[in-house]
């Protein structure tokens, strides 16, 4: 067997290593060079799943499918990219593919297989993968999905077992996957105590330092801008329809608007689209941002435009009429989405601040990209930037926009379904109203509550953990409830 070619060695290296950009970049100059490389696109792909970057690793694979269709890394990197866009149960088909051919690969298959069915809420599936043991359930991703099942049967004792699991070596990710289950079990059984002193263990164990502070002083020229209170850029890429950004700190209500806005005929939520994010370092990588978006051309702009859509324009919602991006990170890049993305529609959403950070706390976010959810002053710190800034960009930017508060929203979901449906220029429908029947999978912390018809119960969850919350919240919370109409 001839040596695998170099730079397929230095391609796996790299995606190993997590260097998916790096990779991406490689996995490009193979591809001027020889525009048939299966290797090569196979790369491409795997470092845009890496990057986020959907619609960029599903049209890698196609254009690698004539060479690797049957290569068993092709078929999981497309289970992946299946999953993420919704198709998850073409997802399920291709890892039970692997699975039955006994490919190199079926371990992790299997487990991703679990992993998708319990997101799609087939929990007889999994448990039926679970019982049948296999040498899957001897890892650590094997057996956290047994004490997951475990945990439904005896919460009890699946708690003590997901911590130790937390508390054994290997993985940092899955051992956080770990705990954080354990936390929820303990906030669900009402041994808030437990829950809060088990997620403080896992933050201070596992979360990466974050510079907080560096990130709000980043926002300072943005802000003094806004502070004029009218844009200072005309915008130079062509007016674009169709597109709407849902924006707001996670966990504070974003996944259910999405998910209200879905059930609508003419509208596609296109989940956690990392796509401004990538509008925003390609306009630093110009040096237009922020101060400087005025001095973009027309083609570059364009160009820019052009990219975001063709990646958000996946062929499952190339019908709709509107796409709703839920990007956790669109309150920092609003400057762009008005420069870039001339006629976007905004939907700001706040949540109670204190509701807001128990959940921030006690959820399982990426321990470096968002290690600021590693303590209350931190969050309050990043909350804090956000409120201030969100509403000034919108208003100042001129975006259309609707400000929505989610306590209010639970209150009168028909009132602000119509209030969204009319910020889009279409009728309100009434599946709007049941945004728990939405059959698209959520990949988000979110999926499960949002299966759940829209109520009170997390109103007010704060109180649970009173001891957490001193006289520092009370300014955040004035301004929050000064918001509110149903009180």
């Amino acid at each position: 067997m001839p040596p695998a070619p170099k730079h397929k060695t230095e391609l796996e290296r790299l995606l190993n290593a997590n260097q998916f950009d790096q990779a991406r970049l490689l996995a490009a100059d193979v591809l001027r060079k020889n525009p048939r490389d299966g290797e090569a696109w196979l790369g491409l792909a795997r470092s845009a799943v890496g990057l986020n970057r959907l619609r960029v690793a599903e049209e890698a694979l196609s254009r690698a499918e004539g060479v690797l269709r049957n290569d068993h890394r092709w078929i999981y990197t497309f289970a992946i990219v299946d999953h993420y866009v919704g198709r998850s149960g073409r997802a399920v088909d291709r890892l039970r593919t692997l699975i039955d051919r006994k490919a190199p690969n079926a371990l992790d298959a299997r487990i991703f297989l679990a992993d998708v069915l319990h997101r799609m809420g087939r929990r007889d599936e999994v448990r039926t993968l679970v019982d049948a043991g296999g040498e899957w359930t001897q890892e650590l991703r094997g057996r956290i999905l047994s004490a997951r099942c475990m945990a439904e049967r005896d919460p009890e004792q699946g708690a003590v077992e997901l911590e130790r699991l937390f508390r054994s070596p290997g993985d940092v990710g899955q051992r956080r996957n770990a705990g954080f289950e354990a936390v929820a079990i303990h906030d669900k059984s009402g041994n808030y105590r437990k829950a809060w002193d088990l997620a403080t263990a896992i933050h201070t164990e596992t979360s990466a330092k974050y510079d907080t502070l560096g990130l709000i002083d980043g926002l300072d020229e943005q802000r003094q801008l806004l502070a004029r209170g009218t844009p200072w850029f005309e915008p130079r890429a062509p007016r674009t329809d169709g597109v709407g950004f849902i924006v707001g700190m996670p966990r504070s209500g974003t996944t259910l608007v999405e998910q209200m806005l879905d059930r609508h005929s003419q509208v596609a939520g296109i989940g956690e689209y990392e796509g401004i994010v990538v509008v925003g370092e390609t306009l630093k990588h110009h040096g237009a941002w922020c101060r400087g978006l005025g001095t973009l051309d027309a083609d570059t702009a364009t160009g820019i435009q052009g990219g975001y859509l063709e990646s958000a324009r996946t062929p499952e919602v190339a019908g709709k009429r509107w796409l709703i991006d839920k990007s956790l990170h669109t309150w920092r890049w609003l400057p762009a989405v008005a420069s870039i993305l001339p006629g976007a529609r905004c939907i700001h959403i706040a949540r109670d601040p204190r509701d807001t950070a128990v959940s921030l706390f006690l959820s399982n976010f990426h321990y470096r990209n968002y290690s600021w959810t590693r303590s209350p002053t931190e969050i309050a710190q990043v909350m804090e930037a956000e409120r201030a800034l969100s509403l000034m960009a919108l208003e100042a930017l001129r975006i259309p926009h609707e400000a929505i508060v989610y306590e209010d929203l639970v209150e009168d979901v028909e009132g602000h379904a119509r209030r969204v449906a009319a910020l889009l220029g279409v009728e309100a429908e009434a599946g709007m109203l049941s945004p728990e029947k939405n059959t698209r999978t959520v990949l988000t912390l979110s999926h499960e509550q949002v299966r759940r018809p829209v109520n009170r119960k997390s109103i007010g969850r704060w109180k649970n953990y009173e001891w957490a919350f001193g006289a520092e919240w009370d300014k955040l919370v004035a301004i929050h409830e000064s918001r509110r109409k149903f009180k």
